[in-house]
């Protein structure tokens, strides 16, 4: 009945009901913001919105594929000495800040050199608790000893970081890393102006004081965000090449014109899936997910948009997420942490076969280990012997476990996100652990609240989707690495010292294959201690208004909407 009546105001709607403002892009986010400090950058939804405004040396070209990294605030890519550890970055001139009143007159500077070397102290300070620090731990020779000083000061030199001239950085790494230009192009390496960062102080995280194409004119707590056009951003043209068939669907109408493509963006939170469809629906959103409840009515044949909405000019995208969801054992539990049997138990009396069927309407995969496809390293012949459904050995292991039936184990603490399609995923795991006689205690919370409690390891189970930082399977297995536990990625506070010695070597690997091997053999460790229920590989659908020009998906371009126009 939802789906019907969802359709009908669509479908009785003119798409003149749409936003009056014909430059501006409105888009919706589940979930609010924690924080738009770049450096506490580890959640999609905090990254999206920050980007916006803040940018890192480099980026990834919003059309070619396979994905390229370019320079961004970099002129262009580094040069890289003999020595193999010692990079030279050239900056951008006249790039500035943009105004805010935290600089004299109220009018931004210019970016230098030396603000990245601030920054990226702001992103080792453990007095931060940077959620984006893991990527730039024991990289960089002299900022983990930097780190570990605590009588530090930000006036400190670090021997790896060296700025001979304003436009000039020069950064020596502690070891040949091959992947060490990937973090570069995040979010949580981005430039921030110092001055800006001790003005507002605890407040910094409501602010977005950047060099990037938009600026922040309105925060409304989390829950609604009114980007503007940065009047001081510099030119910066459209791409002017793309993939093969990007021409044909008009993808390079705009080669080498400036960005951002549109003057404003609109993001308002809807943390319930049905006001954001009905918006979108309604010509108020221009881009939407499709609700689980309402796929089957919109796509009524796969790969097929309903007729109705085709007519209406409706685009429909689907899009490999790239991603791996899990449900994370917190390994410094003391129950959990300890007893690999329980762990083995609650994941074979897991099934993911219906969680496809009713969640994902069939648009996700089971994932066989840490690794999604499509990433070096990923082995399609794989096999996990802890993975589920089988009621018979999960039994027979609770058992060993200590709790046969269940009996004696205390209800497991269940850290969950309130509302929406979370809250119906939550049950869901509840009754697959019901005939193991496993029940959980759910405590649901907000989305910065539930990842507050995460890294702080308040709990002792949580469900969690990762979509990756760039395109190697390095960004998936890192989340295992003991040294990136809690406030880190490693949210199940997983530590083995094979694994960890393998992944630094592969981390150091310059060869493509070893490392690949490397890579396969830290799987099959992670699926042999089961630091947490391995979920799927999702596929996602979207659909776009027909005014919306200029979309190409892309898993490593949060702040693509700088290159949406809308044309009504």
């Amino acid at each position: 009945m939802r789906i019907v009546i969802a359709l009908s105001l669509f479908l009785t709607a003119c798409m003149a009901q749409g936003p009056s403002h014909s430059r501006t892009v409105h888009l919706s986010l589940p979930a609010r913001v924690k924080s738009l400090d770049p450096i506490q950058g580890n959640d999609l939804y905090s990254i999206i919105q920050s980007s916006y405004a803040y940018e890192p040396l480099l980026e990834y070209h919003y059309l070619n594929r396979p994905y390229e990294l370019i320079p961004r605030l970099a002129r262009e890519l580094p040069s890289l000495a003999k020595d193999k550890i010692t990079y030279t970055f050239h900056l951008r001139p006249a790039v500035h800040f943009s105004d805010d009143p935290c600089f004299p007159l109220g009018k931004g500077r210019e970016v230098v050199a030396t603000d990245f070397i601030y920054s990226w102290k702001r992103l080792a300070d453990p007095q931060n608790a940077a959620g984006g620090w893991w990527l730039l731990d024991g990289k960089i020779a002299g900022l983990n000893e930097w780190r570990a000083n605590p009588g530090r000061t930000y006036g400190d030199s670090i021997s790896g970081l060296s700025a001979p001239d304003e436009h000039t950085l020069i950064v020596k790494l502690t070891k040949p890393n091959a992947l060490f230009l990937y973090a570069l192009a995040n979010l949580p390496t981005a430039v921030t102006a110092r001055e800006a960062v001790e003005k507002y102080g605890a407040e910094f995280g409501q602010h977005a004081v950047g060099s990037g194409p938009y600026r922040l004119t309105e925060n409304g707590g989390g829950s609604k965000f009114v980007w503007n056009r940065n009047p001081t951003f510099r030119f910066v043209p459209y791409p002017a090449t793309g993939a093969n068939g990007d021409r044909e669907v008009g993808l390079l109408a705009d080669a080498g014109e400036p960005l951002p493509r549109n003057d404003s963006i609109v993001t308002q939170v809807n943390e319930e899936s049905l006001p954001a469809w009905l918006g979108f629906l309604a010509g108020k959103l221009d881009l939407s997910s499709i609700p689980k409840d309402s796929f089957s009515e919109a796509i009524p044949q796969s790969g097929q948009l309903n007729g109705e909405l085709a007519k209406k000019g409706i685009r429909l995208y689907e899009f490999p997420e790239l991603d791996l969801t899990r449900i994370s054992f917190n390994l410094a539990d003391p129950l959990l942490g300890k007893n690999k049997l329980l762990r083995q138990a609650l994941s074979l009396a897991f099934d993911t076969a219906p969680l496809i069927k009713t969640f994902y309407n069939g648009q996700a995969v089971p994932a066989l280990g840490p690794i999604p496809p499509g990433f070096q390293g990923f082995d399609p012949t794989l096999r996990n012997p802890n993975q589920g459904p089988d009621l018979v050995r999960a039994k027979a292991l609770l058992a060993k476990a200590g709790y046969p039936e269940g009996r004696g184990l205390p209800p497991i603490d269940f850290v969950a996100v309130a509302g929406g399609p979370s809250r119906q995923i939550t049950e869901y795991i509840e009754r697959q652990f019901a005939p193991l006689g496993v029940k959980l205690k759910v405590e649901a919370f907000s989305w910065p609240e539930y990842t507050k409690r995460v890294t702080s390891k308040r709990g002792q189970m949580w469900s969690f989707g990762w979509i990756p930082f760039y395109p190697d399977a390095d960004n998936f297995l890192q989340l295992f690495y003991g040294k990136n536990a809690a406030p880190g990625p490693n949210d199940m506070n997983y530590e083995n010292p094979r694994f960890d010695a393998l992944y630094e070597r592969a981390r150091v690997e310059l060869n493509e294959a070893k490392r690949v091997a490397l890579y396969r053999e830290m799987a099959k460790i992670v699926i042999e201690d089961v630091p947490c229920i391995f979920g799927v590989h999702r596929t996602n659908h979207y659909l776009a208004q027909p005014w919306l020009k200029n979309l190409k998906l892309h898993n490593f371009a949060p702040d693509q909407a700088k290159y949406l126009s809308v044309a009504r």
